[in-house]
C-alpha cells in the first residue's frame, strides 16, 4: 500500500462504543444562578477607544 492508501475493507469493522452512563456527563443544575449582576460603567466611550488603542500598540 502507498502513502495514504486504506483497505476499504476496514471500514466496515469499525465500533464505536456508544454506550454513556450517567455518571460521565455534567449536572448543569449545580450551578444555577438565581442573583443578579450589576454594572457601572464610568468610562465614557471615546475613553474606552482611546484605551483599547493604546492596548493595540502595545503589542
Amino acid at each position: 500500500m502507498g502513502f495514504g492508501s486504506y483497505d476499504e475493507s476496514e471500514q466496515d469493522n469499525q465500533e464505536y462504543n456508544t454506550d454513556f452512563d450517567d455518571e460521565d456527563g455534567v449536572a448543569t443544575g449545580e450551578s444555577d444562578h438565581n442573583g443578579s449582576v450589576d454594572f457601572e460603567f464610568t468610562a465614557s466611550n471615546d475613553e474606552l477607544l482611546s484605551q483599547l488603542d493604546e492596548i493595540k500598540d502595545e503589542t
